[in-house]
């Protein structure tokens, strides 16, 4: 019996990419699992999720690093970061693969997948030259998941080789094409969000909240700053208390062990009932929770929040980052965020904030794919048929 061998890479640049190898693989294996069930004598399935463009080398660990570090502390100088990798291409150059190579090898040569994931846009030309050096362009295939959901791609996502690309919407799809990539490659499907975000919370609402010390009867408002915990969150906040209905705030702060500090000196004494987190892996049944999220523009956190139907009020006090600046555009232009020009703006948006008590009933807007929400089930099966193909 062939054995299915799935390798996921991503790179450690933010929180998103991580997220999205997870939701893969956690569609994987359920759909794996159900597989079994209706015929016990499929193929056996083993998964991996690895970190790739760090581990090369360290350069591009220098990458990641630099790359997180202004997506923490200047988000705004982010455009510049992007401008260089898009001029220079390293991801894409002979010297940058030669220098990847040696790792690459070793790690076809150890896990000999037949499928590679990649969800990250550095990943995939290095991944696909090293499947050709290794021999394996015939037993391994590659396919791409896209996690920007607009037209704004890093040209990075458009690898010819690649056996499939799956696009998160028609806008993605169109800009793949304009990219040189083959129409006949790309599937358009929707954002590989994790699926506890289609599912019902484990922890109801109004427990969740009385267990803070909350009152479920108050507005609550998220306010983040995403997995690295940057943004101007310290103003957002003391905004709020000019608000002058009674709210409560969470306040998440990601990775970010000095913003968690600093926010929980910062809200000590507050008028407003506050908790401050840090990393969270019950993130959706914060979402659910929660009546509004102030958060920046990142694809898989909008996301998840369009699944769970939490209206949004996007920060753009700090200049988003270029690939990011689409969805600002999609999620408004639907009516499922607000944008922040000023703190000011936070002020109204809050006060005239309708409580929805049954909102994950409500229905989403078909354009762009936002009513998929469960796409993450055909991204793996799509993935699981390719692997099928290959046998």
């Amino acid at each position: 019996m062939r054995e299915r061998r799935i390798l996921i890479c991503y790179a450690d640049t933010g929180g998103g990419h991580q997220t999205a190898a997870e939701a893969v693989r956690d569609a994987l294996e359920e759909l794996d699992a159900r597989d079994k069930i209706d015929n016990p004598e499929c193929a056996k399935t083993t998964i991996f999720v690895e970190t790739v463009v760090e581990e090369t080398n360290a350069v591009n660990a220098l990458f990641v690093g630099f790359y997180n570090y202004l997506l923490r502390h200047h988000q705004d100088w982010m455009k510049y970061y992007t401008a260089f990798i898009e001029t220079f291409k390293p991801n894409e150059t002979y010297f940058g693969y030669l220098m990847c190579k040696p790792y690459l090898q070793t790690v076809y040569e150890r896990m000999k997948p037949s499928v590679v994931v990649s969800v990250h846009p550095m990943v995939n030309h290095y991944m696909d030259r090293a499947r050709y050096d290794a021999g394996r362009q015939k037993t391994t295939k590659l396919v791409i998941v896209l996690t920007d959901p607009n037209g704004n791609l890093w040209s990075g996502w458009a690898c010819k080789r690649a056996d499939l690309l799956i696009a998160p919407n028609d806008l993605a799809c169109n800009q793949l094409i304009k990219m040189g990539i083959d129409a006949s490659r790309i599937k358009t499907i929707g954002m590989p969000i994790e699926p506890e975000f289609v599912q019902p919370p484990e922890i109801p609402r109004e427990r969740f909240l009385t267990e803070l010390g909350f009152d479920p009867s108050k507005p609550t408002i998220l306010l983040s700053g995403g997995w690295a915990g940057g943004g101007p969150l310290t103003d957002i906040y003391e905004t709020l208390k000019e608000v002058k209905r009674e709210i409560q705030v969470i306040v998440l702060c990601g990775n970010n062990k000095v913003l968690r500090d600093r926010m929980r000196r910062h809200t000590t004494g507050s008028p407003i009932p506050t908790v401050v987190m840090g990393y969270k892996d019950s993130l959706s049944d914060i979402f659910a929770a929660g009546d509004l999220l102030v958060t920046k523009a990142g694809g898989l956190t909008t996301y998840e929040a369009v699944a769970r139907r939490l209206p949004m009020a996007i920060n753009l006090l700090t200049e988003p980052m270029p690939q990011e600046m689409g969805t600002v555009d999609i999620l408004i232009g639907a009516g499922l965020a607000k944008p922040v020009h000023r703190n000011e703006d936070i002020i109204a948006i809050v006060e005239n904030l309708e409580i929805e008590s049954d909102r994950q009933n409500r229905p989403l807007p078909s354009e762009h794919s936002l009513n998929r929400v469960d796409a993450v089930y055909d991204i793996a099966r799509a993935i699981l048929d390719i692997d099928a193909g290959s046998n």
